[in-house]
């Protein structure tokens, strides 16, 4: 038996957490419509300073549903959500899915070609959009989407309080776009949609095994594909959840930055819904005032952010100022985190509230986690989640395990593993592959496992260098860089070395923190090449670092290295 076959993670796991669990015959929709029942007037989340109730929820859904089914929309027809974290959001989920439709988040960040792109690629027969983006982005490439049908339009505050709403438009504080026809294409704003009349809404035929969301990523490679996630899936990963973080039914609050058009955020919120948990909705993370007011007055028990979230609330005087006795968890992942900074996120929260996770969207996400009171080893993304096995491959051939403590590709195998990508074999037999005569999910992320069973990330295989044939981990020249008390972030690239065509050159893109802005920034590059060269082997030292005044981040928060490359 293979040190990964003897599942060493499982003497870490928390007393009231399972090796296996069973997993119900039930879909998404059974574990929200519980939750709906279950304390109707409980709020189940609070946005720009309303609150909406699972009432609410369950009759604004129960609108947008019945609207669908009018539509024609039927089991397996693909309704887009193009909106930010508002209450819409949420609304036209529950709505989809209560239909037996399947929801796909569309990024509003998208440019028009990509847009159009995403549509014509899940068959979307339905957009829920804001207004603004209706205006200029649909509008621009109507004649480019025939699978479209309808547009639901919506702005950001319409379901605030009339003074609100007026007030916010008046002021330019939200963006605002015309809403017009569309020849052979029905358009509705969101706010008519919710004034029919409450409909039952008629028990689609929908099974565990079909599909939930087509969640679309960017992989290592190519054109973004649509993971396609069943309910199985979804249902899966939220009781894996339930039971790791020993979730009540009507807990608490929980509050997350990320965005719902990334797995991560939508996960978290359709956990919370199923949980019968209050969200505070963030439509913009990087107003850290706002996300302060929002956890000073609903006093979250459970926390979501990426690491630069963090840090960013973490430069906020306000922050430290807040009452954190009643969070218990603050969940960190889709990017590494530094010792450092969980060290001085935790002298705020409390001492071992952080839990860094991992995760990606073809694992709807979670696959694992540092446990909530066991053990946490900082720097790991901790153990494999319960019924979910994880093995090391050699990088190069994906055929053979590497020994414990050594660095390998992730594969993964367990029941929140997609079904596949949308309309793409290929691509779905690159990923999806047969190890030891099963199917294993083939990550792209390296990693290695210490004898407890922990994982550590090591880098994307697309991120790893070679510098003279040895490779270079990017996280690991990182980790030391954040060391230094001049780095407020960093990220290491490869760059082609023009005498060596086989070898890389590391360069390290530098964002100081503001105590070293106002020295000599070649004194600095010095200094941190020479506190590199006394904690890293010769080959791993960069060879170039370049101070920026902002490290370019994705949407989500994540540092963006195909712009820096």
């Amino acid at each position: 038996m293979s040190a990964y076959e003897a599942r060493p993670w499982l003497q870490s796991y928390d007393p009231w957490v399972e090796s296996e669990m069973t997993i119900p015959a039930e879909t998404y929709v059974d574990l929200l419509e519980k939750a709906m029942n279950y304390k109707p007037d409980l709020a189940a989340f609070h946005f720009l300073g309303s609150t909406f109730t699972f009432r609410d929820l369950d009759e604004l859904s129960g609108r947008l549903a019945g609207y669908l089914k009018e539509k024609g929309c039927v089991p397996g027809d693909i309704v887009g959500i193009n909106l930010p974290n508002v209450p819409q959001y949420l609304i036209a989920l529950a709505g989809i899915l209560r239909v037996g439709c399947v929801a796909s988040g569309v990024s509003p960040l998208l440019t028009p070609k990509e847009m159009a792109y995403q549509i014509n690629d899940a068959g979307i027969k339905v957009l829920v959009t804001l207004d603004a983006i209706f205006e200029h982005r649909v509008q621009q490439i109507k004649d480019d989407i025939p699978s479209l049908q309808g547009c639901i339009a919506t702005n950001i505050v319409d379901f605030l309080p009339l003074p609100k709403r007026v007030l916010a438009k008046l002021l330019k504080k939200v963006p605002v776009g015309r809403i017009e026809p569309i020849a052979g294409k029905e358009v509705i704003t969101f706010r008519d949609v919710m004034k029919r009349s409450p409909q039952a809404i008629p028990r689609a035929a929908v099974r565990p095994e079909d599909t939930c969301l087509i969640q679309y990523t960017g992989g290592t490679t190519g054109v973004p594909k649509g993971a396609v996630l069943t309910h199985k899936n979804i249902v899966s990963n939220i009781l894996q959840a339930k039971q790791w973080f020993n979730f009540e039914m009507g807990g608490g609050v929980a509050c997350s930055g990320f965005p719902f058009f990334h797995q991560a955020g939508l996960y978290f919120g359709m956990t919370t819904m199923a949980m019968a948990y209050t969200q505070c909705l963030i439509p913009d993370p990087r107003n850290t005032d706002h996300v302060c007011k929002e956890i000073a007055q609903h006093r979250p028990r459970i926390m979501l952010h990426v690491p630069s979230l963090y840090q960013m609330l973490l430069d906020n005087p306000r922050f430290s100022k807040i009452d954190f006795s009643n969070c218990e968890v603050c969940i960190s992942g889709a990017a590494p985190f530094s010792k450092e900074a969980i060290s001085a996120l935790e002298a705020v929260v409390g001492k071992g509230k952080v839990v860094e996770i991992y995760g990606m969207t073809e694992a709807s996400p979670l696959i694992s986690m540092n446990p909530v009171r066991g053990q946490k080893k900082i720097g790991s993304v901790g153990v494999p989640l319960q019924n979910t096995r994880i093995k090391l491959v050699d990088v190069e051939t994906g055929t053979a395990e590497v020994p414990v403590g050594e660095v390998g590709e992730i594969i993964v195998s367990g029941p929140q593993v997609m079904k596949g990508y949308h309309g793409k074999p290929d691509e779905t037999a690159q990923t999806l592959r047969n190890f030891q005569n099963e199917t294993w999910l083939y990550t792209g992320d390296v990693a290695r496992m210490d004898e407890d069973g922990y994982f550590y990330i090591a880098d994307r295989t697309k991120d790893m260098l070679i510098v003279g044939g040895f490779k270079v981990f990017s996280r690991e020249v990182e980790e030391v860089l954040c060391q230094h008390q001049a780095v407020e972030f960093c990220a290491i690239v490869g760059m082609p070395n023009p005498k060596r065509p086989d070898s890389q050159i590391v360069k390290a893109v530098v964002q100081l923190a503001d105590r070293a802005k106002v020295k000599d920034p070649e004194a600095i590059k010095k200094d941190l090449i020479d506190h590199c060269r006394e904690n890293l082997a010769a080959y791993k030292v960069p060879k170039i670092v370049e101070i920026t005044d902002a490290i370019p981040l994705t949407a989500v928060g994540k540092v963006d290295k195909k712009a820096l490359r």
